[in-house]
């Protein structure tokens, strides 16, 4: 593969995607709002909200991975929030498409499926991708949207385009919280104690840019446990009990399915919080 573009190559997501592309060997650019001195690779300052700068920055690409965002909701106005990653998206999808890159991969978020499910609990578990998308933040009004757009996108240039609904992501020093969360399953409800580990993040990057998918497909990505040192169907039963319960599940299996991922993508989590 060509030079790949790493958007928000400086945020939690975008270092360890740069780690492991370098560390297979891609020619690789970080873009984000400011440089670090956590990434090894070539560095440029743009802002994606500007189309101009978009091109700019994947000019020469083969491919972009579009991590660039306001990574959560509550951290700006709902207005900013959606405004900064529905146009941010957009003008990478609409760059990509006018440059002919052959491949993007960027990141949705598991917010699309209803979280924190106060409003509507869940239709069953595990949520997979089957699951109605219900965003209840501007934050994830922004990612259903860009989702719309990633379709309309492939359909006009054939691109495929491949979003990851990246859960809770995480790095090993986060692990150590966890403990805090086991007296009261109410703590982390909000997505089904779910999270993913950055490395995790960074391998669902690597398959998805090099992975024989086509269109514009929608990939949970999590870890295959929870964050809970109690079985989840207990969690479940206690804290979701209307809810239906889909097959068998494993002691501390997700309840974010990983299904599509792992049969499309050939993505195995290999990191959880046990292990440490």
């Amino acid at each position: 593969m060509g030079r790949v573009v790493i958007t928000g190559g400086s945020g939690k997501a975008g270092r360890a995607v740069v780690a492991d592309l370098l560390a297979h060997g891609e020619d690789m650019l970080s873009v984000d709002l400011a440089r670090t001195d956590a990434v090894a690779c070539e560095q440029l300052v743009a802002d994606l909200t500007d189309f101009g700068q978009t091109i700019d920055a994947l000019q020469g690409a083969e491919a972009v991975v579009h991590l660039a965002a306001i990574p959560a909701p509550g951290l700006r106005s709902d207005s900013v929030t959606f405004a900064v990653n529905a146009t941010s998206t957009y003008n990478v999808f609409a760059a990509a498409a006018t440059l002919g890159l052959t491949r993007v991969v960027w990141a949705s978020s598991e917010t699309t499926l209803g979280l924190p499910f106060e409003r509507e609990q869940p239709a069953y578990a595990p949520i997979d991708e089957e699951h109605p998308l219900l965003p209840e933040t501007s934050y994830a009004l922004s990612k259903v949207v860009s989702e719309e757009m990633a379709r309309q996108f492939h359909r006009w240039t054939g691109i495929p385009i491949v979003g990851l609904r990246f859960s809770n992501v995480m790095e090993p020093h986060d692990y150590e919280r966890f403990p805090g969360f086991w007296d009261d399953p109410q703590l982390r409800r909000w997505n089904l104690w779910g999270y993913v580990d950055a490395r995790d993040v960074a391998q669902s990057c690597r398959l998805a840019l090099r992975g024989d998918v086509g269109g514009a497909e929608a990939f949970i990505v999590a870890a295959a446990d929870t964050v809970m040192n109690r079985p989840s169907a207990e969690l479940m039963a206690e804290v979701y009990p209307g809810v239906e319960i889909r097959g068998e599940l494993g002691e501390f299996e997700t309840l974010l399915s990983i299904g599509k991922a792992r049969r499309l993508l050939g993505y195995e989590p290999a990191w959880s919080w046990r292990d440490r």
